[in-house]
């Protein structure tokens, strides 16, 4: 069936596609219509050709929103990236590893991720970074510390929401968990973790940063065997980064200092 002509005028045209979008809520097209038909017009672009501009300009403007959307609710507490980090400034850092890492394979996969390293030598950088690059490939991800993780755990097994907010954790594709190791967890506090690594475990990837190496988080995990059972599940399969023990966010300030001095 041939769709019936209109014979409208340009001004009723206009008016026509200002309503359509809103209507068909094609924002994009509405937004950019008169510049992709100026463009089109100097160029003698085909009806076809035109519409798939007006077309993919919505679809890549989509794209980008749902990035946009899924990197909010991640909560990351700062924006960083990979193009930002300074490889140079750290060497135990292989820059080939990490753009392997940001084509998020691992994260497709299930598989776990560990950041293993002192203060001030990009870890969080790298785990933020990572994940805002899984988030902006489709994937869901949530970033939290992992103290502030623990207490959430507790107030809700003193709910008795535990199960719902396990399940919560257990639903993203990638759960990203800041400063392990900063501070001991009591007994409970140990199983409540265990069990979000657990609920996750070869379904969903789990990314940790931690100050200290894996033989010293017995200072985080005091039970010995839940300690093992932990570390096992963060590794198992999963690439493990090591940082160092240089800081060099200390070094670019003390350089900072010294150009300072010497001005």
């Amino acid at each position: 069936m041939t769709a019936k002509r209109r014979g409208l005028t340009e001004q009723a045209a206009d008016t026509a596609i200002e309503g359509a979008c809103k209507a068909l809520r094609l924002p994009t097209i509405r937004s950019q219509f008169e510049e992709i038909a100026t463009d089109a017009a100097k160029t003698q672009m085909t009806y076809r050709g035109f519409l798939a501009e007006l077309l993919l300009a919505e679809c890549d403007d989509r794209a980008r929103r749902r990035s946009e959307r899924r990197i909010k609710a991640a909560a990351f507490p700062r924006q960083k990236s990979i193009r930002e980090f300074d490889f140079d400034a750290n060497p135990n850092i292989d820059a080939a590893v990490i753009h392997t890492l940001a084509k998020c394979e691992w994260v497709r996969k299930g598989l776990p991720l560990c950041l293993i390293g002192d203060s001030g030598t990009g870890k969080s950088h790298l785990l933020i970074a990572l994940g805002t690059e899984a988030a902006m490939a489709g994937f869901r991800v949530k970033y939290v510390l992992a103290t502030k993780l623990v207490n959430e755990l507790v107030e809700a097994a003193d709910e008795k929401q535990l199960t719902k907010t396990i399940a919560r954790y257990g639903r993203v594709d990638l759960l990203c968990i800041d400063e392990l190791g900063y501070m001991e967890l009591d007994k409970q506090g140990a199983e409540l973790m265990f069990q979000v690594l657990t609920e996750r475990e070869e379904k969903n990837s789990v990314a940790i940063a931690s100050n200290e190496s894996f033989g010293g988080w017995t200072k985080t995990f005091t039970d010995p065997r839940l300690c093992t059972a932990i570390v096992d599940r963060l590794t198992f399969g999963g690439n493990i980064i090591e940082t160092g023990t240089d800081s060099f966010r200390l070094a670019q300030t003390r350089a900072r200092n010294e150009r300072k001095d010497a001005g």
